[in-house]
């Protein structure tokens, strides 16, 4: 990636994280860029497409910073709201596109949709948890992904909700024991597979 491109990357973020989708204006992204919108579609087909890139490369960061372990889930979403917490823009991106994506496109290529392929990533690496006997396979996979995310991005959106702010420590606390009451970690399960 040149200079030009990091700096249309860069630009685009937090105007995507502002304004989300619909709302972001290629000017603005091309004038904090130093650079021009034709310069800017010489990159991008289009500005959702530049929106799929910027997200693409979050999902790589959030992937990086909080490691799935099919074995740890509690720790997983300790990391998970670790990372909302100090970078609520971040949440912000990444909940426009749920909001602004067209969910069920069908001329949507799935290889263009970074949270869609992301997902299905980890729900292979569950599945492969629970086939390996390392994760209770009386769940889903996608529900277990599902209540996990929900539940370390229960406060990432809420700030200001409660007249009572519990500290930051106090609120990764609750979120790792309520994943740790659905889900502890390193339990080996019995997999019963009938008669033989």
């Amino acid at each position: 990636m040149d200079s030009t491109e990091e700096r249309i990357v860069a630009a685009a973020t937090a105007e995507f994280a502002r304004h989300g989708i619909a709302g972001a204006r290629v000017e603005r992204i091309a004038k904090e860029a130093r650079t021009s919108k034709e310069r800017i579609y010489a990159y991008y087909r289009g500005k959702e497409a530049l929106y799929r890139h910027v997200a693409a490369q979050e999902l790589t960061a959030i992937a990086e910073a909080t490691r799935l372990d099919p074995q740890d889930l509690p720790e997983y979403a300790g990391r998970v709201y670790d990372y909302f917490t100090t970078h609520p823009e971040q949440y912000r991106l990444m909940m426009w596109g749920q909001l602004e994506l067209p969910a069920d496109d069908p001329a949507d290529d799935p290889a263009e949709n970074p949270l869609r392929t992301s997902m299905g990533r980890k729900i292979e690496t569950l599945r492969q948890a629970q086939a390996d006997g390392q994760l209770d396979p009386g769940w889903d996979a996608v529900d277990i992904l599902m209540f996990v995310n929900q539940i370390a991005m229960a406060w990432a959106g809420q700030s200001g909700v409660t007249p009572v702010r519990p500290e930051t420590a106090e609120r990764r606390a609750a979120v790792v024991a309520a994943v740790r009451r659905l889900f502890p970690p390193g339990e080996r399960r019995q997999i019963v597979t009938g008669p033989e």
